[in-house]
């Protein structure tokens, strides 16, 4: 493992982190959408179908496990806990993110790299990826005001993907026949998604001032 996968998966952890910590501490989703959350349940849950079947590694084993766990736990802290439930703002996350599973499905269907029903699941969890943080976006932007602990939340989750990407070209010119066309483009355009915040979030640090969207 080269030091760009392991400061993305430190990143992607740190996410999930900041997220349980508002959640847990401060009893507030405000600002949080469950429908990026709902569809981060699902990419876990597809793309770890190997989790008790291929041992890679303890550190491998550990993560996938703390991920599902993770955003199952606050999606049933979104949807049941008596108190942060209050804060959830469900008239502003109205993204209809169903309709960003079916195109998923079907770019699984046609573009992978063997049909089988684990590999077109790992490959459009893959896919849903990409797109999983637009609700949250959406959200963001409507909301405009961000608190400091979600826009942090959002921060690591782009740099996570940056840092996968430094990842993939570190691994392209260090290993023989790496080549791995789905997983780079799709996170190419995920990494995209989060250009317009990460543009937003630098100005907020540098002028030491509330992060803010554009309406």
């Amino acid at each position: 493992m080269n030091i760009f996968r392991l400061a993305g998966d430190m990143t992607h952890l740190a996410s999930v982190l900041v997220l349980l910590l508002k959640i847990h501490t401060i009893k507030s989703c405000a600002g949080v959408s469950l429908k990026t959350q709902e569809l981060y349940a699902l990419v876990f849950a597809t793309r770890y179908l190997d989790i008790f079947t291929d041992f890679v590694s303890l550190y491998n084993t550990i993560m996938k496990l703390i991920f599902l766990g993770s955003s199952f736990s606050i999606v049933w802290y979104i949807r049941s806990h008596r108190v942060v439930r209050r804060s959830y703002d469900k008239d502003q996350d109205t993204f209809r993110h169903y309709f960003l599973m079916l195109p998923c499905l079907v770019l699984a269907l046609f573009i992978h790299e063997k049909f089988t029903f684990r590999e077109v699941m790992w490959t459009f969890s893959i896919f849903l990826e990409a797109v999983a943080i637009l609700p949250q976006l959406v959200l963001l932007q409507r909301t405009r005001n961000i608190d400091n602990l979600t826009g942090q939340y959002v921060f690591f989750l782009g740099a996570y993907r940056a840092l996968y990407i430094l990842n993939w070209i570190y691994r392209y010119f260090t290993e023989p026949n790496y080549v791995h066309w789905i997983t780079w483009i799709a996170g190419l355009v995920q990494t995209l998604l989060y250009a317009d915040f990460f543009y937003y979030y630098f100005e907020s640090w540098k002028n030491n001032s509330r992060l803010q969207l554009p309406a």
